[in-house]
């Protein structure tokens, strides 16, 4: 059962706001944690996630209730994740990142930020890591708690795809974890 109603033609524009607002508190923390997994940068994903609810309110006319409202709005988060990460804004900051990062990696020692890191940090490092495809269900599997079945029908994927999409997730994440303990 959906916890935010839907938003009907007759209702005021104060009835909306306050339906935004509660669909914004219901949805807003797991919707910025997926727009996160994309951009891996917390202030872009507190734009991009202001920026899918204001698209998600002025769309949800065409909302045609054959899915809940929290995976209609998990879609318009991945398509809009997936045009943000194409468009000519984020490839100039990637270009303008990797300059910054590059000079700050050359002035601390690699051993040191390893020690700092926790192992819960070093497993979110690793699924960051991982392509958009895989990052993409283990976020849902794994921290959204989704089902195989609910992944496959949100990306319009066949289960199997899920499934080996999961496992070779898990595959390169082990594989991450253990050359980073080897080095």
């Amino acid at each position: 059962m959906e916890r935010v109603e839907l938003f009907a033609k007759h209702q005021s524009v104060s009835l909306q706001y306050e339906k935004l607002d509660e669909m914004m508190d219901c949805y807003g923390q797991a919707l910025q944690q997926l727009v996160y997994t994309y951009v891996k940068d917390y202030a872009t994903a507190e734009d991009l996630t202001q920026e899918i609810f204001i698209k998600a309110f002025k769309k949800l006319h065409t909302f045609r209730q054959q899915s809940s409202i929290k995976t209609w709005l998990f879609r318009i988060a991945m398509n809009h994740c997936k045009d943000y990460l194409k468009s000519w804004h984020h490839r100039q900051i990637i270009l303008d990142n990797d300059l910054v990062h590059n000079t700050i990696a050359n002035e601390v020692q690699i051993e040191q930020r390893f020690m700092q890191q926790s192992e819960e940090q070093r497993l979110v490092n690793a699924v960051l890591q991982l392509p958009l495809t895989y990052r993409e269900v283990v976020y849902l599997y794994y921290y959204e708690e989704w089902t195989i079945k609910e992944i496959s029908q949100l990306t319009h994927k066949n289960e199997n795809t899920i499934k080996t999409r999961l496992n070779r997730a898990r595959k390169l994440i082990k594989d991450q974890l253990s050359q980073e303990g080897n080095e």
